[in-house]
């Protein structure tokens, strides 16, 4: 299993830990704020890491159908095309298109054991801040879903510079005259939107960013009852308009194309071209 890579700031001995208070606004939803000096990776171990590794089967009997853009993205890849799969859950994501193949990772080994049965493609264990891969490789990757579970705004950056590191860089045009065309790799990446107040959950612009959303799990037994369902609370980073557009820059990247799709805020993005 990859380790988690330091986060720099914290390493500096600067004030870059968080520590999370939480408070109840319904049965639904806890809201969290930063308040003092827990180390991130500790807080994203116990309400991210072992969430998912508590609830990997029942989660992953929820997820089987992919979502409409990310389905698109995948399927109007070049035949032979090669790319990640960063954080790819249960690998539902794999089998969209028979004319790619692609290298899946997630933190959780539960996921991954599921994900690993999609065969040709390949599933490991690996941390989104310490990919396993060579640099400036791969045709593609997505990311979909996993950003918003880092802690930190600097976190999060670091997390999207990740993917388009991996990525296959671009020659600008006049760089490359015999391939005037030449283009490098790009990154499909989605994450949950603090604008959802269509939404059961009802989030919009003025609340709280940084939430805790439950994970209910019943047995059959329990469905007319709470008293022995089991409930996980995992961290989320709700992204406002925009957020993500100015991350990937940081990071980095440029924005080719972004959007708005059910709940989740969606960018198509690139490594900056690098000089012949």
């Amino acid at each position: 299993m990859s380790s988690v890579v330091p986060d720099p700031l914290f390493e500096s001995g600067l004030t870059a830990c968080y520590s999370f208070a939480t408070f109840h606004i319904d049965d639904n939803v806890t809201m969290t704020t930063i308040t003092a000096d827990q180390n991130p990776h500790e807080y994203e171990k116990e309400h991210v890491h072992e969430v998912y590794e508590q609830i990997a089967s029942h989660f992953s009997s929820t997820r089987y159908k992919p979502w409409p853009i990310v389905q698109r993205f995948l399927q109007e890849l070049p035949t032979g095309s090669i790319g990640l799969d960063v954080g790819c859950g249960n690998g539902k994501y794999l089998t969209v298109n028979p004319n790619v193949f692609i290298l899946a990772s997630d933190r959780s080994e539960s996921l991954v054991k599921i994900a690993s049965q999609h065969r040709p493609h390949s599933s490991v264990i690996a941390d989104n801040l310490s990919l396993p891969h060579p640099f400036s490789l791969f045709d593609f990757a997505i990311s979909i879903a996993v950003v918003h579970h880092l802690s930190s705004h600097l976190r999060r950056v670091q997390a999207i510079a990740a993917v388009l590191e991996s990525l296959r860089p671009a020659l600008r045009p006049e760089q490359s005259p015999a391939n005037p065309e030449h283009v490098g790799g790009k990154a499909l990446i989605y994450v949950w939107a603090l604008e959802q107040k269509t939404s059961r959950r009802g989030w919009d612009e003025g609340d709280n960013q940084d939430v805790m959303v439950p994970w209910v799990m019943k047995t059959e037994s329990t469905q007319l009852s709470n008293e022995n369902s089991l409930t996980f609370h995992r961290y989320y980073h709700l992204y406002r308009h925009g957020e993500l557009e100015q991350d990937i820059i940081e990071a980095g990247g440029h924005v080719v194309e972004s959007g708005y799709e059910k709940d989740n805020w969606w960018a198509i993005a690139v490594p900056k071209c690098i000089e012949a």
